[in-house]
């Protein structure tokens, strides 16, 4: 079982990786710190295409399952399981 807890901590590892360049990806909406990068420069806020709609839905399946195997995590530390 100690294997099983090491293997989900590297999953959690790479998920955060995963979930931080998924976020890094997304369009800024403006006024923030993307218009100092230059984002608001060719951004317009009346379009999401299908590209955007399908990297939130990407975005927020990781970001679920991230949350998900950490709350596993939290449980085999709780109950000394693995």
């Amino acid at each position: 079982m100690h294997t099983l807890k090491i293997a989900l901590e590297v999953i959690v590892v790479l998920l955060s990786l995963l979930l931080t360049m998924l976020i890094l990806m997304h369009k800024g909406k403006g006024g923030g710190l993307s218009d100092m990068f230059g984002g608001g420069i060719t951004q317009n806020a009346g379009t999401s295409g299908v590209a955007e709609k399908n990297l939130n839905r990407i975005t927020v399946t990781v970001a679920l399952v991230w949350v998900a195997l950490i709350i596993a995590l939290d449980f085999m530390a709780k109950y000394h399981v693995g």
